[in-house]
């Protein structure tokens, strides 16, 4: 899932006893595994929390396209060009499926992009590094989307129905970039030394960016304890992250590749990996906007939206003239 840090509004979760007729029933749905769909009662928490998550998983698709776009032109191949340009169409396409849940909750779509452009919506933080070289295609693919298929297979099971279907579709495509990814790795390391140092290279810079995308430790995400409950988050930040290290590290070796974490080791009591700390300040400062390409993300996506203007105008202008004739039409039959 490429949303973080998304509030609930509520400081702790209500027992039953606490609830309302309204809440009860709703609670006792969600605990029985019921999708909620849009016409069903919902406590304004359990929408508004929805709003937020889905809409920055949204906004996050949109703004992912930015850093691999940049390299359709330069992809080393013809084959290497058509399959970037696949993905960054798919994520376009989650990015719309994504706005299209969120509208269900009641909020427009034209809403949520003026959030985005103005910057009062978030999007995931690893979005704000910069793609220094065509290995970062490679890292991206195997370790960002790799951590977001960690996030999203779980959300196929959240209580909302149109996040749930939605996130069906979405995991199938992220697999296939996971793949290409790692492919792309695969390649490299196969090659030259410098080929090798330069997939090693973008490993060593997108490594904790990968691991930052789960969030904050548990103890400081206020936040879960309610979604849990509702079943809008379904896993824990922190249980997230270590399933991620595990399926990663052996990639890592089979590549021949070194994860940059001199206190990497394998805990054979918990029989999973123990990490390094990871930089939390930097995460807070990147969310905060002060990331090395948070300007310039937001800079370029104004751009489009400014650009595409006369195309959504015409496209207004278009469905305003069909509506009109289609009115005469039936006013003279």
């Amino acid at each position: 899932m490429y949303a973080q840090m998304v509030k609930t509004e509520a400081d702790r979760v209500k027992t039953l006893a606490e609830m309302d007729e309204c809440e009860r029933v709703f609670q006792e749905r969600v605990d029985r595994g019921v999708k909620i769909e849009p016409k069903d009662w919902m406590p304004d928490g359990y929408r508004k929390t929805l709003i937020r998550q889905i809409s920055q998983h949204a906004h996050s698709e949109i703004v992912g396209q930015l850093p691999e776009g940049n390299w359709i032109s330069r992809a080393p191949t013809l084959q290497r060009k058509v399959i970037l340009l696949a993905k960054v169409q798919d994520e376009a396409g989650h990015g719309l499926y994504l706005y299209g849940a969120a509208e269900t909750l009641g909020v427009s779509r034209d809403e949520l992009t003026a959030q985005l452009l103005s910057g009062r919506a978030k999007y995931s933080s690893i979005f704000n590094y910069p793609t220094l070289s065509w290995a970062d295609m490679g890292a991206i693919g195997w370790l960002v989307d790799g951590a977001a298929i960690m996030n999203q297979v779980p959300l196929q099971r959240c209580s909302y129905g149109p996040y749930a279907r939605a996130m069906i579709k979405v995991c199938k495509e992220e697999s296939f970039h996971q793949r290409q990814g790692f492919d792309i790795m695969m390649s490299l390391c196969r090659g030259s030394a410098a080929q090798k140092a330069m997939a090693q290279d973008a490993l060593d810079r997108w490594w904790a960016p990968s691991l930052m995308m789960f969030g904050p430790p548990d103890e400081h995400s206020v936040h879960s304890a309610q979604s849990k409950a509702w079943k809008i988050k379904i896993n824990g930040n922190d249980e997230l992250r270590h399933k991620f290290v595990d399926q990663t590290v052996p990639q890592a070796k089979l590549l021949g590749l070194e994860i940059p974490d001199p206190d990497l080791r394998w805990n054979e009591a918990r029989g999973s990996y123990d990490i390094g700390q990871i930089d939390w300040e930097e995460f807070f400062q990147v969310v905060g906007g002060n990331g090395p390409c948070n300007r310039e993300r937001l800079a370029a996506r104004n751009k489009a939206h400014e650009d595409g203007a006369w195309f959504r105008d015409g496209l207004m202008a278009h469905a305003d003239k069909t509506k009109a004739r289609q009115q005469s039409q039936g006013e003279a039959a």
